[in-house]
């Protein structure tokens, strides 16, 4: 589902939030914590975070850095985090 979080577009399964255009050169998705640092050491260019955004499960990309093919499996990767099991389930059978 599309929609504004702090006043920039946003992406949300039903009403979990997923991510969201942090400004025009950066977009904050759900990353669980474990896997922050292994991103953002393998990646820099492409991963990173601010005080703001540490300690919690999202991670900062640098869209002019990332591949359409990374962009698209994390937002998968977060979909699956958060959706319902029962939207899960009625996706995975679709």
């Amino acid at each position: 589902m599309k929609s504004t979080t702090h006043g920039t577009p946003s992406l949300k399964v039903k009403t979990s939030f997923i991510g969201r255009l942090k400004d025009e050169t950066s977009f904050a998705i759900h990353c669980p914590l474990e896997e922050k640092p292994l991103l953002m050491e393998s990646a820099p260019h492409v991963y990173f975070e601010t005080d703001h955004y540490k300690g919690w499960p999202y991670i900062l990309i640098h869209l002019e850095a990332v591949s359409d093919e990374e962009l698209s499996h994390r937002i998968k990767l977060a979909w699956h985090a958060k959706a319902p099991a029962k939207l899960k389930k009625a996706n995975s059978t679709a």
